[in-house]
């Protein structure tokens, strides 16, 4: 069942996104060719703690970082590298910032420029892909709207979605009811009410939908086929109006 947050509770959690989302800005100003996801994991640590803040993510079933670094076809939950990053190469940094117990949740893909033309067209549809699913989280409306709506975009356009990992809710643990899909049909699933919170995180691919866990690891997941994948994902309130962006800068 999912837990409705008090006003006060979201407040908390919007402090956590706002500091989530100014980590991602430096993070941003940090990118070069020949910076690793590693360095880029120990700045966000550094980050965090400076701030008065931790990684959630850190032990979290025995995840060893602050951060989960996808670079290329890998999509999810990679591990940051002490391999430089060069020309060409997309990847996403995956956060979960714990505030004061609370909880913000926020993926961004970026880019070693220059970058294919196919590649950075992925990432523009992506982040288009996850906008496109907040316009329907509002109350009222079902979590299969949103889930509809990344999906036929994203076929639209040609891209694969990656089904095997989904949004959540979140508050005070990472995971929290409901899961939220992307793709699915209109007017199923659970109802959303105010004062929800959620994640909405799409992961589309040039390619294969269909992903494989890093043998060594036990964590990354990479496309079958080899193929590039983004993921962008905001923590979401559901209110009496339009969707709360907890980790989009105000």
């Amino acid at each position: 069942m999912s837990i409705i947050k008090s006003a006060k509770e979201i407040g908390k959690m919007y402090k956590a996104g706002q500091l989530l989302a100014r980590c991602h800005q430096e993070i941003a100003r940090r990118l070069r060719p020949g910076v690793s996801t590693l360095e880029i994991d120990r700045f966000v640590e550094r980050y965090l703690h400076q701030h008065g803040a931790t990684p959630e993510q850190k032990g979290f079933l025995g995840y060893p970082y602050a951060t989960c670094a996808s670079v290329n076809e890998c999509v999810c939950h990679g591990f940051p590298t002490a391999t430089p990053l060069q020309e060409g190469d997309i990847f996403t940094i995956d956060m979960v910032v714990n505030l004061d117990g609370w909880l913000a949740d926020s993926a961004w893909s970026y880019e070693i420029k220059p970058v294919s033309s196919a590649a950075k067209k992925l990432l523009q549809d992506t982040k288009k892909a996850l906008y496109i699913g907040i316009e329907q989280a509002y109350a009222g409306n079902r979590i299969g709207d949103i889930s509809h709506a990344i999906q036929s975009f994203a076929q639209q356009k040609g891209y694969s979605i990656v089904q095997h990992f989904v949004g959540h809710g979140i508050g005070q643990r990472i995971h929290e009811d409901p899961a939220v899909p992307h793709t699915g049909p209109a007017g199923k699933g659970e109802l959303l009410k105010e004062g929800m919170v959620i994640t909405i995180e799409p992961i589309l691919t040039l390619g294969s939908d269909q992903i494989k866990i890093d043998k060594k690891d036990g964590w990354s997941a990479r496309t079958v086929d080899g193929s590039l994948g983004a993921q962008y994902e905001h923590t979401i309130a559901i209110t009496s109006n339009e969707p709360l962006l907890l980790t989009r800068l105000s």
